[in-house]
Formats: C-alpha cells, sequence, structure tokens
C-alpha cells in the first residue's frame, strides 16, 4: 500500500504544477492543454530529471528523492521558502508513532495562568491544552467539551467564532488550513489527524476548497479584528512559541 506521506507528496507537487501559468515560465500555453498549469513532462524538464521519476513521485510511489532533487523540483515549482521546506520535510523517511495527545508541564500552566493578556497552548493537532481567562473570556474554550478544544475546529465549525472574526473570517481561515497542513502532511494516515479531518469535512461547508488547495502556510504574528458581542470591536495582535519542554506545544499570545 502507498504511504499516506508519499501520497501528500505527490498531491502536493501536483497541486503546484497545476497552480503555473506556462506563460509565466516562458513555455507556450498550446491549443491542446486540457488542464490548467504545467504538464508533468515540462517540470520534469525545468528540474533536470526523468518523466518517469517524476511520474513516480506525483503517484506517491515509494520513491526516495535527493536534496538535490528536491531542490531543482522547489525552483522548478517555483515554490515558497515554505513550500520548500515542506517539500524536504515529506521527502524524509522519519518514521513516527502514533499520535499521543501532549501533556502541559505545571510550570506552563503557572506562566500561562499568570499572563494578563489573553494566552493559551497548543498540541501538534492544534488541540488547546490549557488557557487563562483573558483567553477563555475571547474564545469561551471552557464552554467546550475536550474533544471540541481546537482551533481549527473553533475556526471552521462554531458559528459564534466565525461571527467574532467577522469579514475577516475566510482570509484567516485560509492561513490557518494552509499552516496546519504543513503539520497534517507529515502526520498523514494517523488515526487522530484522520479523525480531525473527517470532523472538519463534517462540519464546515468551506473546508473542502480550503484543503483542496493544498497550500502551505509558516506560522507567523499576525493581527486580528474581532466583534466581540460584550467587548466589542477589539484589534489584538498575536504570536507564537515553541516550548523547550517539548516543541510540540505553541504558546499564543494576544495583545493590545
Amino acid at each position: 500500500m502507498t504511504d499516506p506521506r508519499h501520497a501528500e507528496l505527490g498531491n502536493f507537487l501536483r497541486s503546484r504544477r497545476e497552480k503555473l501559468a506556462p506563460e509565466a515560465l516562458g513555455l507556450a500555453a498550446g491549443r491542446r492543454r486540457r488542464t490548467a498549469g504545467l504538464r508533468r513532462e515540462e517540470v520534469a524538464e525545468l528540474a533536470g530529471i526523468g518523466v518517469d521519476w517524476y511520474i513516480r513521485l506525483e503517484q506517491g510511489r515509494a520513491v526516495k528523492p535527493s536534496s538535490t532533487t528536491i531542490d531543482a523540483l522547489a525552483r522548478a515549482l517555483r515554490l515558497t521558502k515554505a513550500e520548500h521546506a515542506h517539500l524536504k520535510a515529506l521527502a524524509r523517511e522519519t518514521a513516527r508513532k502514533p499520535f499521543v495527545r501532549e501533556q502541559v508541564p505545571d510550570r506552563l500552566r503557572e506562566l500561562v495562568q499568570s499572563l494578563n493578556q489573553p494566552a493559551y497552548i497548543s498540541g501538534r493537532r492544534w488541540d488547546v491544552l490549557a488557557w487563562n481567562d483573558a483567553a477563555d473570556e475571547i474564545f469561551g474554550f471552557s464552554q467546550l467539551a475536550d474533544a471540541d478544544r481546537n482551533t481549527l475546529l473553533l475556526m471552521l465549525c462554531t458559528p459564534r467564532v466565525r461571527r467574532l472574526f467577522g469579514a475577516q473570517w475566510k482570509e484567516l481561515a485560509r492561513r490557518m488550513v494552509a499552516q496546519f497542513r504543513a503539520t497534517y502532511d507529515l502526520w498523514a494516515g494517523d488515526p487522530a489527524f484522520l479523525d480531525l479531518l473527517a470532523r472538519l469535512r463534517d462540519g464546515s461547508r468551506d473546508f473542502e476548497e480550503l484543503w483542496a488547495a493544498h497550500d502551505i502556510n509558516a506560522l507567523a504574528a499576525g493581527e486580528k479584528l474581532l466583534d466581540h458581542p460584550k467587548k466589542g470591536r477589539v484589534k489584538l495582535r498575536y504570536a507564537t512559541f515553541q516550548a523547550n519542554d517539548d516543541p510540540a506545544l505553541k504558546l499564543a499570545i494576544y495583545y493590545t
């Protein structure tokens, strides 16, 4: 059977190929192109690799591209820095144990509680594992069942959160899905991640379109404009930090 991670590597390559306009690369558009983007043979030629080899990669076959090949494909497909890093990560053969939900050390919980700004800690699957009162006042984590405390489920499947972000919701949702995709592809086939994916598909009419794009974004600081039912219109900046205790844990802090 095809390794799910190999399949995601192939899906990612195909999604990038289909988004490239031939004219942008100096290639003739031609009259016989039945689908958007480049042909497989064109990508292979641009990357300096065999067509059959490239086709096997897109098919998710068990081939092991060298770092030189990955770099050549990144140049041929005009990948961003984040996309290039993702392709490298997918190409690495690293065995993974089944996902186990993380535990937050007591000192990190105490740190979050001590902050005046809204703050919470999430894990690799974007489950919310710890939060302070200021974050709870905005996002209502304590009102949710444990299995529902997940930032993707909140953003995509919870109407009150969608209303909270108003007109900015679509762009924020697109960005979050692209950031999560970078993690999901590395855990493809894991039951916990498949379960989350199924819940997102069932709970959001917008998710499938965002997921099918197979966009990849790196985590970054930013700004969110909230329409809070009690606080009114609130502009919050935010940043995330990786925990030294467990690199799987992310601390998110919101500030004015």
